[in-house]
Protein backbone atom coordinates (compact mmCIF):
# COMPACT_ATOMS: atom_id res chain seq x y z
CA UNK A 1 0.00 0.00 0.00
CA UNK A 2 1.01 3.56 -1.19
CA UNK A 3 1.24 6.56 1.67
CA UNK A 4 -0.27 8.78 -1.01
CA UNK A 5 -3.58 10.04 -0.74
CA UNK A 6 -5.60 9.67 -3.93
CA UNK A 7 -8.76 10.47 -2.42
CA UNK A 8 -9.88 12.66 0.37
CA UNK A 9 -13.01 12.75 2.22
CA UNK A 10 -13.59 15.95 4.59
CA UNK A 11 -16.35 16.50 7.26
CA UNK A 12 -18.82 15.51 4.40
CA UNK A 13 -22.49 16.84 4.84
CA UNK A 14 -25.42 15.88 2.22
CA UNK A 15 -29.12 16.52 1.98
CA UNK A 16 -31.94 15.55 0.14
CA UNK A 17 -35.20 17.75 0.14
CA UNK A 18 -38.74 16.66 -0.07
CA UNK A 19 -41.58 18.83 0.53
CA UNK A 20 -39.55 21.87 1.05
CA UNK A 21 -38.12 19.76 4.39
CA UNK A 22 -34.31 18.94 4.00
CA UNK A 23 -33.28 16.14 5.41
CA UNK A 24 -29.51 15.48 6.40
CA UNK A 25 -28.15 12.02 5.03
CA UNK A 26 -24.60 12.73 5.47
CA UNK A 27 -23.22 13.85 8.95
CA UNK A 28 -19.70 15.24 8.96
CA UNK A 29 -17.95 11.86 7.10
CA UNK A 30 -13.97 11.92 6.43
CA UNK A 31 -12.21 8.96 5.16
CA UNK A 32 -8.59 8.89 2.82
CA UNK A 33 -8.14 5.99 0.48
CA UNK A 34 -4.43 5.61 -0.70
CA UNK A 35 -3.18 4.72 -3.54
CA UNK A 36 -2.98 0.82 -4.66
CA UNK A 37 -5.18 0.30 -1.15
CA UNK A 38 -8.65 -1.24 -0.67
CA UNK A 39 -11.08 0.93 1.41
CA UNK A 40 -14.45 -1.60 2.42
CA UNK A 41 -17.41 0.46 3.17
CA UNK A 42 -19.73 -1.32 5.91
CA UNK A 43 -23.38 -0.57 7.34
CA UNK A 44 -27.14 -1.18 6.39
CA UNK A 45 -29.17 0.06 3.90
CA UNK A 46 -30.06 3.52 4.50
CA UNK A 47 -26.61 4.12 6.37
CA UNK A 48 -25.25 6.53 3.30
CA UNK A 49 -23.04 4.16 1.80
CA UNK A 50 -24.02 4.61 -1.72
CA UNK A 51 -24.75 8.48 -1.51
CA UNK A 52 -20.98 8.92 -0.09
CA UNK A 53 -20.44 7.19 -3.61
CA UNK A 54 -22.34 9.26 -5.99
CA UNK A 55 -20.95 12.31 -4.35
CA UNK A 56 -17.31 11.37 -5.11
CA UNK A 57 -18.55 10.72 -8.74
CA UNK A 58 -20.86 13.74 -8.87
CA UNK A 59 -23.80 12.15 -9.53
CA UNK A 60 -26.00 13.45 -6.52
CA UNK A 61 -29.69 13.95 -7.75
CA UNK A 62 -28.99 17.77 -8.46
CA UNK A 63 -32.58 19.24 -7.96
CA UNK A 64 -33.49 17.19 -4.68
CA UNK A 65 -29.83 17.06 -2.80
CA UNK A 66 -27.25 19.37 -1.98
CA UNK A 67 -23.51 18.85 -1.06
CA UNK A 68 -23.80 21.34 2.41
CA UNK A 69 -20.51 21.22 4.01
CA UNK A 70 -16.76 19.63 3.52
CA UNK A 71 -14.65 18.89 0.32
CA UNK A 72 -14.16 16.30 -1.75
CA UNK A 73 -10.39 16.25 -3.04
CA UNK A 74 -9.11 13.71 -5.98
CA UNK A 75 -5.50 14.26 -6.43
CA UNK A 76 -4.83 17.53 -5.06
CA UNK A 77 -7.93 18.51 -7.00
CA UNK A 78 -11.26 20.02 -5.16
CA UNK A 79 -14.22 18.04 -6.65
CA UNK A 80 -17.48 19.97 -5.01
CA UNK A 81 -17.20 22.68 -7.14
CA UNK A 82 -16.19 20.76 -10.90
CA UNK A 83 -17.93 21.75 -13.61
CA UNK A 84 -20.31 18.82 -15.27
CA UNK A 85 -17.31 19.11 -18.62
CA UNK A 86 -14.71 18.57 -16.08
CA UNK A 87 -16.47 16.14 -14.00
CA UNK A 88 -16.74 14.30 -17.54
CA UNK A 89 -13.04 13.88 -17.96
CA UNK A 90 -12.74 12.69 -14.94
CA UNK A 91 -15.90 10.19 -14.22
CA UNK A 92 -15.42 7.10 -16.07
CA UNK A 93 -11.91 7.45 -17.01
CA UNK A 94 -10.16 8.28 -13.79
CA UNK A 95 -12.70 7.19 -11.18
CA UNK A 96 -15.08 4.79 -12.37
CA UNK A 97 -17.98 2.26 -10.87
CA UNK A 98 -19.14 -0.56 -10.68
CA UNK A 99 -22.90 -0.62 -9.84
CA UNK A 100 -24.86 -3.15 -7.52
CA UNK A 101 -27.68 -4.44 -10.27
CA UNK A 102 -25.52 -5.50 -13.43
CA UNK A 103 -28.75 -6.19 -15.35
CA UNK A 104 -29.90 -2.37 -14.20
CA UNK A 105 -26.74 -0.81 -15.54
CA UNK A 106 -26.39 -2.49 -18.94
CA UNK A 107 -28.51 -1.86 -22.01
CA UNK A 108 -30.70 -4.38 -22.91
CA UNK A 109 -30.68 -3.65 -26.57
CA UNK A 110 -27.49 -3.52 -26.81
CA UNK A 111 -24.76 -6.33 -27.25
CA UNK A 112 -22.21 -6.57 -24.53
CA UNK A 113 -19.45 -5.87 -26.67
CA UNK A 114 -20.64 -2.07 -27.99
CA UNK A 115 -21.30 -1.24 -24.67
CA UNK A 116 -17.91 -1.55 -23.48
CA UNK A 117 -16.30 -0.45 -26.69
CA UNK A 118 -18.65 2.81 -26.11
CA UNK A 119 -16.48 4.05 -23.13
CA UNK A 120 -12.95 3.36 -25.22
CA UNK A 121 -14.43 5.58 -28.04
CA UNK A 122 -15.45 8.28 -25.92
CA UNK A 123 -12.16 8.56 -24.07
CA UNK A 124 -9.63 7.25 -26.31
CA UNK A 125 -8.50 8.11 -29.66
CA UNK A 126 -8.15 4.32 -30.55
CA UNK A 127 -9.70 2.68 -33.95
CA UNK A 128 -12.31 0.69 -34.26
CA UNK A 129 -10.09 -2.09 -34.53
CA UNK A 130 -8.26 -1.30 -31.48
CA UNK A 131 -11.07 -0.86 -29.97
CA UNK A 132 -12.81 -4.24 -30.66
CA UNK A 133 -9.48 -6.04 -29.62
CA UNK A 134 -9.11 -4.01 -26.01
CA UNK A 135 -12.85 -4.95 -25.55
CA UNK A 136 -11.74 -8.80 -26.27
CA UNK A 137 -8.69 -8.56 -24.19
CA UNK A 138 -10.73 -6.60 -21.32
CA UNK A 139 -13.25 -9.56 -21.77
CA UNK A 140 -10.37 -12.39 -21.12
CA UNK A 141 -9.05 -10.50 -18.00
CA UNK A 142 -12.03 -10.45 -16.16
CA UNK A 143 -12.50 -14.14 -17.04
CA UNK A 144 -15.52 -14.19 -19.16
CA UNK A 145 -15.23 -18.15 -20.30
CA UNK A 146 -15.80 -17.22 -24.10
CA UNK A 147 -15.04 -13.90 -24.69
CA UNK A 148 -16.17 -13.62 -28.58
CA UNK A 149 -19.42 -14.71 -27.29
CA UNK A 150 -19.84 -12.37 -24.64
CA UNK A 151 -18.80 -9.52 -27.17
CA UNK A 152 -22.14 -10.71 -29.66
CA UNK A 153 -24.09 -11.33 -27.08
CA UNK A 154 -26.88 -9.29 -25.18
CA UNK A 155 -27.45 -8.90 -21.39
CA UNK A 156 -30.45 -11.25 -21.28
CA UNK A 157 -28.07 -14.06 -22.90
CA UNK A 158 -25.43 -14.24 -20.04
CA UNK A 159 -25.53 -15.60 -16.62
CA UNK A 160 -25.84 -12.80 -13.24
CA UNK A 161 -22.27 -13.24 -12.81
CA UNK A 162 -20.87 -12.75 -16.56
CA UNK A 163 -23.45 -9.73 -16.61
CA UNK A 164 -21.01 -8.28 -13.21
CA UNK A 165 -18.08 -9.37 -15.30
CA UNK A 166 -18.80 -7.11 -18.39
CA UNK A 167 -19.73 -4.39 -15.78
CA UNK A 168 -16.21 -4.67 -14.73
CA UNK A 169 -14.87 -5.18 -17.76
CA UNK A 170 -16.72 -1.10 -18.40
CA UNK A 171 -15.15 0.04 -15.08
CA UNK A 172 -11.67 -0.94 -15.80
CA UNK A 173 -11.53 0.21 -19.72
CA UNK A 174 -10.10 3.11 -19.18
CA UNK A 175 -7.49 1.83 -16.30
CA UNK A 176 -9.19 4.06 -13.62
CA UNK A 177 -6.73 4.96 -10.62
CA UNK A 178 -9.97 4.83 -8.19
CA UNK A 179 -13.24 2.09 -8.71
CA UNK A 180 -15.97 2.47 -6.66
CA UNK A 181 -17.92 -0.93 -6.69
CA UNK A 182 -21.16 -0.53 -4.74
CA UNK A 183 -22.23 -3.87 -3.69
CA UNK A 184 -20.79 -5.89 -6.54
CA UNK A 185 -21.70 -9.23 -5.16
CA UNK A 186 -25.01 -8.84 -3.63
CA UNK A 187 -27.38 -11.59 -5.13
CA UNK A 188 -24.98 -13.61 -6.42
CA UNK A 189 -23.87 -17.29 -5.84
CA UNK A 190 -20.85 -17.54 -3.04
CA UNK A 191 -19.11 -19.20 -5.47
CA UNK A 192 -19.75 -16.45 -8.36
CA UNK A 193 -18.93 -14.27 -5.44
CA UNK A 194 -15.44 -15.46 -4.14
CA UNK A 195 -14.56 -15.20 -7.95
CA UNK A 196 -15.27 -11.53 -8.28
CA UNK A 197 -13.51 -10.69 -5.38
CA UNK A 198 -10.88 -12.47 -6.36
CA UNK A 199 -10.72 -10.99 -9.73
CA UNK A 200 -11.05 -7.34 -8.22
CA UNK A 201 -7.81 -7.80 -6.02
CA UNK A 202 -5.59 -9.25 -9.05
CA UNK A 203 -7.11 -6.52 -11.26
CA UNK A 204 -6.13 -4.12 -8.20
CA UNK A 205 -2.77 -5.41 -7.96
CA UNK A 206 -2.46 -5.61 -12.15
CA UNK A 207 -3.36 -1.47 -12.41
CA UNK A 208 -2.62 -0.38 -9.03
CA UNK A 209 -5.77 0.80 -8.72
CA UNK A 210 -7.64 1.64 -5.33
CA UNK A 211 -11.14 0.46 -5.04
CA UNK A 212 -13.85 1.65 -2.97
CA UNK A 213 -15.57 -1.83 -2.16
CA UNK A 214 -18.91 -1.31 -0.69
CA UNK A 215 -20.75 -3.70 1.50
CA UNK A 216 -23.18 -4.46 4.01
CA UNK A 217 -21.51 -7.89 5.10
CA UNK A 218 -17.89 -7.15 6.56
CA UNK A 219 -17.07 -11.05 6.47
CA UNK A 220 -16.87 -10.29 2.85
CA UNK A 221 -15.24 -7.36 3.39
CA UNK A 222 -12.64 -8.75 5.43
CA UNK A 223 -11.73 -10.76 2.40
CA UNK A 224 -10.61 -7.94 0.30
CA UNK A 225 -10.09 -4.74 2.17
CA UNK A 226 -7.08 -3.14 3.69
CA UNK A 227 -9.25 -0.52 5.83
CA UNK A 228 -12.84 -0.82 7.20
CA UNK A 229 -15.20 2.32 7.24
CA UNK A 230 -18.46 1.66 9.41
CA UNK A 231 -21.24 3.59 8.82
CA UNK A 232 -24.53 3.82 10.96
CA UNK A 233 -27.07 6.20 9.72
CA UNK A 234 -25.45 8.56 7.81
CA UNK A 235 -22.21 8.83 10.56
CA UNK A 236 -18.74 7.30 10.51
CA UNK A 237 -18.99 4.60 13.55
CA UNK A 238 -15.52 2.85 13.47
CA UNK A 239 -12.36 3.39 11.18
CA UNK A 240 -9.20 0.90 10.64
CA UNK A 241 -7.60 -1.64 10.09
CA UNK A 242 -9.43 -4.99 8.83
CA UNK A 243 -7.57 -6.44 11.82
CA UNK A 244 -8.20 -3.78 14.14
CA UNK A 245 -12.08 -3.67 13.51
CA UNK A 246 -13.00 -7.55 13.22
CA UNK A 247 -10.35 -8.51 16.82
CA UNK A 248 -10.74 -5.23 18.36
CA UNK A 249 -13.80 -3.14 17.44
CA UNK A 250 -14.41 -0.58 19.68
CA UNK A 251 -18.44 0.36 19.26
CA UNK A 252 -21.21 -1.96 19.68
CA UNK A 253 -22.63 -1.51 16.56
CA UNK A 254 -19.01 -3.09 14.83
CA UNK A 255 -19.63 -5.82 17.21
CA UNK A 256 -23.62 -5.96 16.49
CA UNK A 257 -23.05 -6.29 12.85
CA UNK A 258 -20.41 -8.84 12.94
CA UNK A 259 -22.43 -10.90 15.07
CA UNK A 260 -26.00 -10.65 12.61
CA UNK A 261 -24.69 -13.56 9.93
CA UNK A 262 -25.70 -16.89 10.86
CA UNK A 263 -22.37 -18.79 12.94
CA UNK A 264 -21.39 -21.70 10.74
CA UNK A 265 -19.53 -23.65 14.26
CA UNK A 266 -23.04 -23.43 16.56
CA UNK A 267 -26.70 -23.47 15.98
CA UNK A 268 -28.46 -20.62 17.70
CA UNK A 269 -32.07 -21.08 18.67
CA UNK A 270 -32.17 -17.10 17.71
CA UNK A 271 -29.94 -15.08 15.87
CA UNK A 272 -29.18 -11.89 17.53
CA UNK A 273 -29.88 -8.62 15.98
CA UNK A 274 -28.77 -5.44 15.57
CA UNK A 275 -31.13 -3.77 17.69
CA UNK A 276 -30.65 -7.19 19.89
CA UNK A 277 -27.01 -6.58 20.77
CA UNK A 278 -27.16 -2.50 21.21
CA UNK A 279 -29.88 -3.25 24.06
CA UNK A 280 -27.85 -6.28 25.77
CA UNK A 281 -24.20 -7.22 23.87
CA UNK A 282 -24.08 -9.75 26.99
CA UNK A 283 -27.25 -11.38 26.36
CA UNK A 284 -27.08 -15.22 26.78
CA UNK A 285 -27.27 -16.57 23.55
CA UNK A 286 -29.72 -20.36 23.03
CA UNK A 287 -27.51 -23.01 21.94
CA UNK A 288 -29.14 -25.94 19.86
CA UNK A 289 -27.39 -28.94 21.44
CA UNK A 290 -26.37 -32.24 18.97
CA UNK A 291 -28.85 -33.68 21.79
CA UNK A 292 -31.62 -31.42 21.73
CA UNK A 293 -31.47 -31.58 17.57
CA UNK A 294 -31.64 -35.53 17.35
CA UNK A 295 -34.53 -35.90 19.72
CA UNK A 296 -36.22 -32.80 17.11
CA UNK A 297 -35.76 -34.77 14.50
CA UNK A 298 -36.68 -38.33 16.03
CA UNK A 299 -39.93 -36.60 16.66
CA UNK A 300 -40.06 -34.95 13.33
CA UNK A 301 -39.35 -38.33 11.60
CA UNK A 302 -41.66 -41.12 13.46
CA UNK A 303 -44.43 -39.87 10.85
CA UNK A 304 -45.21 -40.44 7.35
CA UNK A 305 -44.06 -37.66 4.93
CA UNK A 306 -46.25 -34.53 3.92
CA UNK A 307 -44.83 -34.43 0.51
CA UNK A 308 -42.61 -37.02 -1.35
CA UNK A 309 -41.08 -36.21 -4.71
CA UNK A 310 -39.84 -39.54 -6.79
CA UNK A 311 -37.63 -39.39 -9.96
CA UNK A 312 -39.01 -36.42 -11.07
CA UNK A 313 -37.66 -34.79 -14.46
CA UNK A 314 -38.26 -31.10 -15.89
CA UNK A 315 -36.87 -30.56 -19.60
CA UNK A 316 -37.58 -27.41 -21.54
CA UNK A 317 -37.55 -27.48 -25.75
CA UNK A 318 -36.11 -24.93 -27.69
CA UNK A 319 -35.85 -24.83 -32.08
CA UNK A 320 -32.52 -24.60 -32.95
CA UNK A 321 -33.04 -24.97 -36.89
CA UNK A 322 -35.84 -25.72 -38.98
CA UNK A 323 -36.89 -28.97 -37.50
CA UNK A 324 -34.76 -29.96 -35.13
CA UNK A 325 -35.33 -29.34 -31.17
CA UNK A 326 -32.98 -28.96 -27.89
CA UNK A 327 -33.39 -30.48 -24.74
CA UNK A 328 -32.30 -28.26 -21.58
CA UNK A 329 -33.03 -30.86 -18.63
CA UNK A 330 -33.32 -28.47 -15.76
CA UNK A 331 -34.36 -31.03 -13.26
CA UNK A 332 -33.41 -34.72 -13.82
CA UNK A 333 -34.27 -37.85 -11.61
CA UNK A 334 -34.69 -35.88 -8.24
CA UNK A 335 -36.28 -37.87 -5.29
CA UNK A 336 -36.38 -37.06 -1.73
CA UNK A 337 -39.39 -36.88 1.34
CA UNK A 338 -40.22 -34.11 3.59
CA UNK A 339 -41.65 -34.39 6.47
CA UNK A 340 -44.52 -32.03 8.72
CA UNK A 341 -42.90 -29.32 10.49
CA UNK A 342 -39.04 -30.39 8.73
CA UNK A 343 -37.16 -27.34 7.29
CA UNK A 344 -35.48 -28.82 4.05
CA UNK A 345 -32.64 -26.60 2.89
CA UNK A 346 -31.96 -26.56 -1.23
CA UNK A 347 -28.83 -25.38 -2.07
CA UNK A 348 -26.89 -25.14 -5.19
CA UNK A 349 -25.11 -22.20 -7.50
CA UNK A 350 -27.68 -20.40 -10.20
CA UNK A 351 -28.74 -22.50 -12.85
CA UNK A 352 -28.80 -25.61 -10.81
CA UNK A 353 -32.43 -26.49 -10.68
CA UNK A 354 -33.85 -25.21 -7.36
CA UNK A 355 -35.95 -22.90 -8.55
CA UNK A 356 -37.36 -25.29 -11.05
CA UNK A 357 -38.10 -27.57 -8.59
CA UNK A 358 -39.85 -25.14 -6.54
CA UNK A 359 -42.20 -24.40 -9.29
CA UNK A 360 -42.36 -28.21 -10.48
CA UNK A 361 -43.76 -28.67 -6.64
CA UNK A 362 -46.08 -25.91 -7.12
CA UNK A 363 -47.43 -27.25 -10.06
CA UNK A 364 -46.34 -23.77 -11.91
CA UNK A 365 -44.57 -25.84 -14.13
CA UNK A 366 -45.57 -29.48 -14.92
CA UNK A 367 -42.73 -32.21 -14.67
CA UNK A 368 -41.67 -34.26 -17.79
CA UNK A 369 -42.03 -37.26 -15.67
CA UNK A 370 -42.25 -38.46 -12.04
CA UNK A 371 -44.68 -38.32 -8.96
CA UNK A 372 -45.11 -35.21 -6.58
CA UNK A 373 -46.73 -36.91 -3.64
CA UNK A 374 -48.51 -34.31 -1.36
CA UNK A 375 -50.47 -35.85 1.71
CA UNK A 376 -50.93 -39.29 -0.26
CA UNK A 377 -51.76 -38.02 -3.46
CA UNK A 378 -50.10 -37.57 -7.05
CA UNK A 379 -50.62 -33.92 -7.27
CA UNK A 380 -48.83 -34.09 -10.88
CA UNK A 381 -52.50 -36.07 -12.13
CA UNK A 382 -54.80 -33.14 -10.65
CA UNK A 383 -57.22 -31.58 -12.69
CA UNK A 384 -56.73 -27.43 -12.33
CA UNK A 385 -59.73 -27.32 -10.41
CA UNK A 386 -58.02 -29.27 -7.57
CA UNK A 387 -55.01 -27.48 -8.14
CA UNK A 388 -56.81 -24.08 -7.53
CA UNK A 389 -57.51 -25.81 -4.06
CA UNK A 390 -54.26 -27.01 -3.73
CA UNK A 391 -52.69 -23.30 -3.97
CA UNK A 392 -54.00 -22.27 -0.30
CA UNK A 393 -52.16 -25.39 0.95
CA UNK A 394 -48.78 -24.91 -0.62
CA UNK A 395 -47.51 -20.96 -0.70
CA UNK A 396 -44.27 -19.22 -2.20
CA UNK A 397 -42.16 -16.39 -0.34
CA UNK A 398 -40.50 -14.87 -3.60
CA UNK A 399 -36.79 -13.40 -3.79
CA UNK A 400 -38.03 -9.65 -4.54
CA UNK A 401 -40.44 -8.37 -2.08
CA UNK A 402 -41.19 -5.13 -4.44
CA UNK A 403 -41.53 -6.78 -7.79
CA UNK A 404 -43.89 -9.17 -6.67
CA UNK A 405 -46.36 -6.86 -4.26
CA UNK A 406 -48.67 -4.94 -6.79
CA UNK A 407 -47.51 -1.04 -6.62
CA UNK A 408 -51.16 -0.06 -6.96
CA UNK A 409 -52.81 -1.94 -3.75
CA UNK A 410 -51.68 -0.58 -0.01
CA UNK A 411 -50.13 -3.27 2.00
CA UNK A 412 -53.00 -4.66 3.98
CA UNK A 413 -55.02 -4.85 0.58
CA UNK A 414 -52.26 -7.02 -0.44
CA UNK A 415 -52.38 -9.32 2.15
CA UNK A 416 -56.24 -9.48 2.10
CA UNK A 417 -55.99 -10.34 -1.54
CA UNK A 418 -56.05 -13.89 -1.52
CA UNK A 419 -57.95 -14.20 1.20
CA UNK A 420 -60.64 -12.93 -1.13
CA UNK A 421 -59.96 -15.10 -3.62
CA UNK A 422 -59.98 -17.98 -1.70
CA UNK A 423 -63.35 -17.26 0.15
CA UNK A 424 -62.15 -16.87 3.09
CA UNK A 425 -63.89 -15.49 6.38
CA UNK A 426 -67.05 -14.49 6.13
CA UNK A 427 -66.69 -10.41 4.71
CA UNK A 428 -63.84 -8.03 4.83
CA UNK A 429 -64.31 -6.23 7.61
CA UNK A 430 -63.52 -9.95 8.93
CA UNK A 431 -60.75 -10.17 6.83
CA UNK A 432 -59.04 -6.67 7.50
CA UNK A 433 -59.06 -7.90 11.60
CA UNK A 434 -57.41 -10.87 10.37
CA UNK A 435 -54.79 -9.09 8.17
CA UNK A 436 -53.92 -6.52 11.55
CA UNK A 437 -53.29 -9.79 13.27
CA UNK A 438 -50.96 -10.72 10.49
CA UNK A 439 -49.11 -6.94 10.34
CA UNK A 440 -48.79 -7.46 14.10
CA UNK A 441 -47.11 -10.93 13.74
CA UNK A 442 -44.48 -9.76 11.35
CA UNK A 443 -43.69 -7.19 13.54
CA UNK A 444 -45.53 -4.37 11.62
CA UNK A 445 -49.07 -2.33 12.75
CA UNK A 446 -52.01 -1.67 11.61
CA UNK A 447 -50.99 2.01 10.52
CA UNK A 448 -48.93 -0.47 7.72
CA UNK A 449 -52.35 -1.36 6.64
CA UNK A 450 -52.69 2.08 3.92
CA UNK A 451 -49.18 2.16 2.84
CA UNK A 452 -48.03 1.25 -0.18
CA UNK A 453 -45.03 -0.89 -1.74
CA UNK A 454 -42.69 1.80 -2.23
CA UNK A 455 -43.14 3.60 1.53
CA UNK A 456 -41.59 0.27 2.94
CA UNK A 457 -38.01 -0.63 3.43
CA UNK A 458 -36.31 -3.70 1.55
CA UNK A 459 -37.16 -6.01 4.53
CA UNK A 460 -40.22 -4.36 5.64
CA UNK A 461 -41.64 -5.42 2.01
CA UNK A 462 -40.17 -9.07 3.22
CA UNK A 463 -42.60 -9.00 5.97
CA UNK A 464 -45.62 -8.04 3.85
CA UNK A 465 -45.17 -10.19 1.39
CA UNK A 466 -44.25 -13.03 4.26
CA UNK A 467 -48.02 -11.99 6.05
CA UNK A 468 -49.46 -12.43 2.28
CA UNK A 469 -48.47 -15.88 2.43
CA UNK A 470 -49.59 -16.68 5.34
CA UNK A 471 -52.81 -15.23 5.39
CA UNK A 472 -54.07 -18.63 3.60
CA UNK A 473 -52.76 -20.76 6.41
CA UNK A 474 -50.55 -23.05 4.15
CA UNK A 475 -49.08 -26.00 5.14
CA UNK A 476 -45.72 -26.24 3.19
CA UNK A 477 -44.20 -22.87 2.07
CA UNK A 478 -41.73 -22.82 -0.58
CA UNK A 479 -39.08 -20.10 0.28
CA UNK A 480 -37.53 -18.76 -2.70
CA UNK A 481 -33.80 -16.82 -2.11
CA UNK A 482 -36.29 -15.01 0.18
CA UNK A 483 -33.41 -13.16 2.03
CA UNK A 484 -30.96 -13.22 -0.61
CA UNK A 485 -31.37 -9.43 -1.48
CA UNK A 486 -31.52 -8.19 2.22
CA UNK A 487 -29.25 -6.84 4.57
CA UNK A 488 -27.15 -9.27 6.73
CA UNK A 489 -29.07 -7.26 9.84
CA UNK A 490 -32.59 -7.38 8.31
CA UNK A 491 -31.92 -10.87 7.04
CA UNK A 492 -31.63 -12.29 10.74
CA UNK A 493 -34.79 -10.99 11.89
CA UNK A 494 -36.40 -12.19 8.96
CA UNK A 495 -34.43 -16.01 9.35
CA UNK A 496 -36.02 -15.21 12.92
CA UNK A 497 -39.49 -14.19 12.10
CA UNK A 498 -39.94 -17.58 9.80
CA UNK A 499 -38.51 -19.59 12.88
CA UNK A 500 -41.01 -17.99 14.92
CA UNK A 501 -44.24 -18.51 12.80
CA UNK A 502 -42.93 -22.17 12.16
CA UNK A 503 -42.89 -22.94 15.90
CA UNK A 504 -46.50 -21.06 16.28
CA UNK A 505 -48.37 -22.61 13.21
CA UNK A 506 -46.51 -25.51 12.56
CA UNK A 507 -45.77 -24.67 9.18
CA UNK A 508 -43.17 -26.94 7.05
CA UNK A 509 -40.47 -25.03 4.66
CA UNK A 510 -38.41 -26.08 1.73
CA UNK A 511 -36.07 -23.25 2.05
CA UNK A 512 -33.99 -22.26 -1.39
CA UNK A 513 -30.98 -20.88 -1.64
CA UNK A 514 -27.36 -20.16 -2.84
CA UNK A 515 -25.97 -19.47 0.76
CA UNK A 516 -24.73 -22.28 2.19
CA UNK A 517 -24.30 -20.61 5.96
CA UNK A 518 -28.09 -19.35 5.87
CA UNK A 519 -29.22 -22.63 4.95
CA UNK A 520 -27.05 -24.44 7.38
CA UNK A 521 -28.53 -22.06 10.05
CA UNK A 522 -32.21 -22.64 9.10
CA UNK A 523 -32.63 -26.34 7.61
CA UNK A 524 -33.07 -29.89 9.60
CA UNK A 525 -31.61 -31.67 6.02
CA UNK A 526 -30.16 -30.41 3.33
CA UNK A 527 -29.99 -31.18 -0.54
CA UNK A 528 -27.38 -30.03 -2.74
CA UNK A 529 -28.01 -29.16 -6.22
CA UNK A 530 -25.97 -29.50 -9.09
CA UNK A 531 -27.00 -29.01 -12.82
CA UNK A 532 -30.54 -31.34 -12.50
CA UNK A 533 -29.26 -33.09 -9.95
CA UNK A 534 -28.57 -33.52 -6.11
CA UNK A 535 -25.51 -33.99 -5.53
CA UNK A 536 -25.52 -34.77 -2.03
CA UNK A 537 -28.41 -35.29 0.91
CA UNK A 538 -28.49 -35.75 4.15
CA UNK A 539 -28.55 -33.82 7.85
CA UNK A 540 -27.08 -30.17 8.17
CA UNK A 541 -24.75 -30.08 9.99
CA UNK A 542 -23.46 -33.46 9.09
CA UNK A 543 -22.72 -32.25 5.45
CA UNK A 544 -21.30 -28.71 6.24
CA UNK A 545 -18.85 -30.12 9.12
CA UNK A 546 -17.90 -33.93 6.87
CA UNK A 547 -19.48 -33.18 3.06
CA UNK A 548 -18.91 -36.04 0.72
CA UNK A 549 -18.62 -34.18 -2.96
CA UNK A 550 -16.07 -31.67 -3.94
CA UNK A 551 -18.96 -29.61 -5.55
CA UNK A 552 -20.42 -29.74 -1.37
CA UNK A 553 -16.42 -28.55 -0.45
CA UNK A 554 -16.74 -25.76 -3.12
CA UNK A 555 -19.79 -24.14 -2.08
CA UNK A 556 -18.80 -24.60 1.85
CA UNK A 557 -15.11 -22.87 1.28
CA UNK A 558 -17.08 -19.78 -0.62
CA UNK A 559 -18.65 -19.06 2.33
CA UNK A 560 -17.34 -15.39 3.40
CA UNK A 561 -15.66 -16.47 7.08
CA UNK A 562 -14.34 -13.56 7.85
CA UNK A 563 -10.88 -13.34 10.10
Amino acid sequence: MNNTILLSVQHLCVSFSSNKKENQVLYDLSFDIHKNEILGVVGESGSGKSVASLAILGLLPSKISKITKGDIVYNNTSLTNLTEKNYRAIRGNEIAMIFQEPMSSLNPSMKCGKQVAEILRQHTSLSAIKIKEEVLSLFEKVKLPDPNRAYSSYPHQLSGGQKQRIVIAMAIACKPKLLIADEPTTALDVTVQKEIISLLKSLQKEYNMSILFISHDLSLVSEIADQVLVMYQGKMIEYGTVDTIFHTPEKEYTKALINARPPLKIRLKKLPTISDFLNDSNQIKEIITKEMRKEHHQHLYSKPPLLEVINVKKSYFSKAGLFKKTEFTAVNDVSFKLYEGETLGLVGESGCGKSTLGNTILQLDKANSGQIIYKGQDITQLPPSAIRNLRKEIQLIFQDPFASLNPRLTAGNAIMEPMQAHNLHTNDTERKQKVIELLNRVSLSEEHFDRYPHEFSGGQRQRIGIARTIALQPKLIICDESVSALDISVQAQVLNLLNDLKDNFGFTYIFISHDLAVVKYMSDQLLVMNKGQIEEHGDADNIYNSPNKEYTKKLINAIPKGI
